[in-house]
């Protein structure tokens, strides 16, 4: 069963951010509770930590803008 990783809602008004950087490569092994990637919101940066265990497939580049929700990888 793989794992959907989504731009989260960070903040009440928060519709977009900047998917700044992998912190992880793609078929990377990751496990739950790392930092996966950081989002950049307004004029802050952020980790976002990996909400499963298994292997990355990332889907989203890093550096483009995304809607909260949108897929950016899955977790197998």
């Amino acid at each position: 069963m793989s794992v959907e990783v989504r731009i989260p809602s960070v903040g009440f008004s928060t519709q977009e951010a900047i998917l700044a950087e992998w912190l992880a490569t793609d078929g990377a092994s990751v496990k739950e509770g790392e930092p996966l990637y950081s989002l950049e919101l307004d004029k802050s940066v952020q980790e976002v930590e990996s909400p499963g265990t298994g292997t990355l497939k990332i889907i989203a580049e890093a550096g483009e803008t995304y809607d909260v929700g949108t897929l950016i990888a899955e977790i197998q």
